[in-house]
């Protein structure tokens, strides 16, 4: 089959002709009898060209023009009218159709501009397929790593991105959730249409409603005009809805009107708005955990909870942190105008070796620290923040006691860790035994084994000091 065609008329005589011919050329055909059915149709499917009277009952073909262009854009329009009109013509141009037809059609001309209506559709599917694979690849170029997690990360966004599906975003700060945010909306097909970004946790309660919906004028204090809301700027596009489990209780009733049914109110307004959005959230919370406190509605969570992308902590793809730390580098030293070469060796053990609790956020930090401060061709660890080469110290203090005790008798070994624990609780025997996973008696028992009496002084002295304390 050659295409779909949609063809819309009131005439039912020229319908069936239209329909009859058509068919006889090769093409499938779907029949409208005025412009609102034709909306109805183009809403359920995408047709490959419209060929559509201007003349007709309840909705025309312009004001139908209009509407099917909001709804489908690429879709090659043809309007037919048995009044010459230079005017009509000009208009429904301008509309966006793409050609103009009278009636009595001449066969000829209808079958030469269907046909190049549809090669035309062809040519901008082409291009619109190629310029968002060169989007894509570029969108998910910019997430960094090499990492099996990461990998699968890159994976699912795109075999999720194509669809409009609500998608909940989890991950521990400074992890990159907007990014990943950003590649899914760049690999969607509304990645010529905004993402506007939302911030639920940096707007006040009273602010949240008019971000979020807009506002009429004189709505409140300060409402000296009327202001579209994220929702209606990210009309036909995404609205990423960052620390979602921020939203306070009374603003969630509304946020899920607006994510089921997609409709919005400006505050002080009665109208209802339709928003065509793409709902994307984020969050570092358990939502599962504020849903059973009530601190969060559970529908509210469950239309959010569609498609799930979990993003890992650094710390569980350790294996990027290379990749990153030279991405960084290679960024910052042009930003910072210096020479920079590489890391030394002793400065990437150190950058590998550490948990890096603020993730992603954490590392860009340190190295842009080190790289402000660095003046020769190498980064060396004494450019890298304290935090970083502390926690280095303190892996290789534990290691060297590993490696003294190593040889030891079992029994040495276990007196050693008796002492070290009820040093750490300051005497206290009944916390200690909890961790050493013993009762009290058996801690009691190998106190007077392993002849800690010296201890006891200690013991006395810790409680001494804590009571002190305790009364401070």
């Amino acid at each position: 089959m050659k295409g779909e065609i949609l063809i819309v008329d009131d005439d039912n005589a020229h319908l069936s002709m239209l329909r009859t011919v058509l068919r006889g050329w090769g093409y499938q055909t779907v029949e409208a009898e005025d412009g609102e059915d034709a909306i109805s149709e183009v809403r359920d499917k995408p047709f490959d060209c419209i060929l559509m009277d201007v003349r007709m009952a309840n909705i025309g073909g312009i004001e139908a023009l209009h509407e099917i262009k909001s709804i489908n854009p690429s879709i090659p329009i043809i309007i037919m009218t048995a009044y010459t009109s230079v005017d009509t013509a000009v208009q429904a141009m301008k509309l966006g159709a793409y050609d103009y037809l009278t009636k009595p059609l001449n066969f000829d001309e209808l079958q030469l501009t269907l046909e190049r209506s549809l090669a035309h559709l062809e040519l901008s599917r082409e291009n619109k397929s190629l310029k968002q694979r060169l989007t894509s690849n570029d969108s998910l170029d910019s997430i960094i790593g090499s990492s099996k997690l990461i990998t699968e990360l890159k994976e699912m966004i795109q075999a999720i991105a194509p669809s409009d599906a609500t998608v909940l975003i989890l991950g521990e700060s400074g992890t990159g959730k907007e990014l990943i945010a950003k590649a899914i909306h760049e690999c969607s097909n509304r990645n010529e249409k905004p993402l506007v970004s939302v911030n639920c946790a940096a707007l006040t309660d009273s602010l949240l409603e008019s971000e979020m919906f807009g506002h009429e004028k004189g709505a409140f204090t300060g409402a000296d005009k009327r202001r579209d809301g994220r929702f209606m700027q990210a009309n036909k596009g995404t609205i990423f809805l960052d620390e979602v489990g921020e939203v306070p209780l009374p603003m969630q009733a509304k946020l899920l009107r607006a994510i089921q049914e997609r409709e919005i109110q400006r505050v002080g307004s009665d109208a209802v708005l339709h928003a065509d959005v793409r709902i994307i959230a984020a969050t570092n919370k358990n939502l599962n955990e504020d849903v059973e406190s009530g601190r969060f509605r559970e529908d509210l969570y469950y239309r959010l909870n569609v498609v799930t992308l979990e993003v890992p902590s650094l710390s569980e793809r350790s294996d990027d942190i290379t990749i990153l730390a030279k991405y960084f580098l290679g960024k910052l030293r042009e930003k910072n105008r210096k020479s920079i070469i590489d890391f030394s060796p002793s400065a990437m053990d150190c950058l590998t070796r550490y948990a890096w609790p603020g993730n992603i956020r954490e590392l860009e930090n340190a190295i842009e620290r080190a790289v402000v401060l660095c003046n020769g061709n190498y980064i060396t660890e004494r450019e890298l923040p304290p935090s970083v080469t502390a926690s280095l110290d303190d892996k290789d203090s534990n290691n060297d006691k590993l490696h003294k005790m190593a040889g030891l008798p079992l029994g040495e070994i276990e007196k050693e860790a008796i002492i070290q624990t009820l040093q750490k609780t300051s005497g206290n025997k009944t916390e200690a035994a909890k961790l050493l996973n013993i009762t009290r008696t058996t801690l009691n028992n190998k106190i007077k084994k392993y002849l800690i009496t010296e201890y006891s002084h200690f013991i006395r002295f810790g409680r001494e000091i804590s009571l002190f304390l305790h009364r401070l």
